[in-house]
């Protein structure tokens, strides 16, 4: 072998060095899982190849409380129902303390799902009702289909519950808009879970935390769009702590292979 060819496979070697697997496979999401000592479920689809990849099957199948990762649904349903015009609508923030200081100002929906505001989004819950709600989750077909324990606090401590299986089914609806909404609020919804955009990848996801159990519940859901191709989501696990929530979107990114 020349000294050149050496040249170049030392070159290739080292370019490629410290780089994500390529290829996810349940045993890498379980080492994954293992390394960041968490207990949880990670479901994978990849459009073009129409295949699975589970990480814990079952808890993937097993249904829990969305907590905020209901604000997709909720913000579909906040602008087919015109309870906001669009994405720039300001909702007014009565004045008082709230749980994060960032919530403590005027928002929209475009804010308002970054921030995840709860309270934006159970004034719009409340401005919806009970009738026109429980309309648009039998119409999706969403989880249980449960809202009972109030129209502000079903997808936080109520009767709602969706396996992560069934999140990655909702937000592939979405994507292919095949969801009961108009194609200009599935559209409007989409660009604004938009959380990171490079030249190779753009990411749309939404976290959810079930603070009101015991051991609490994080999620991590949405989808990938990268080289051609879409790889929906869903990280479902145990939080104790908020050094173990801090994991949430560590963990996906990783098994990703994000940045």
């Amino acid at each position: 072998m020349t000294k050149t060819i050496l040249l170049i496979l030392l070159f290739v070697i080292l370019c490629h060095a410290g780089e994500k697997p390529q290829t996810i496979s349940q045993d890498y999401i379980a080492s994954v899982f293992k390394q960041n000592q968490a207990s949880g479920t990670f479901v994978l689809y990849d459009l073009n190849k129409n295949t699975f990849i589970i990480h814990n099957p079952d808890r993937a199948d097993s249904a829990a409380i969305p907590a905020s990762t209901f604000k997709i649904f909720n913000s579909l349903v906040i602008l087919e129902e015109g309870i906001m015009a669009d994405e720039n609508q300001i909702l007014k923030w009565d004045g008082k303390k709230k749980f994060l200081k960032i919530w403590e100002k005027d928002h929209n929906l475009k804010s308002a799902i970054k921030y995840s505001v709860v309270w934006f989004y159970q004034e719009c819950a409340r401005r919806t009702g009970e009738k026109r709600m429980q309309f648009w989750i039998d119409s999706v077909g969403f989880g249980n289909q449960n809202i009972s324990g109030g129209i502000d606090r079903f997808w936080l401590d109520g009767a709602l519950r969706i396996s992560p299986k069934q999140q990655v089914e909702f937000l592939k609806r979405l994507y292919l808009n095949q969801l009961p909404f108009s194609q200009r609020s599935m559209h409007i919804v989409k660009e604004i879970m938009v959380r990171k955009k490079t030249e190779d990848y753009i990411l749309h996801a939404k976290t959810g935390w079930a603070s009101s159990f015991t051991p609490q519940i994080g999620w991590y859901v949405g989808y990938l769009e990268r080289a051609g191709n879409i790889y929906f989501f869903a990280l479902n696990m145990d939080i104790r702590n908020n050094a173990e929530g801090k994991k949430r979107k560590k963990i996906a990114f990783e098994v990703l292979g994000l940045d």
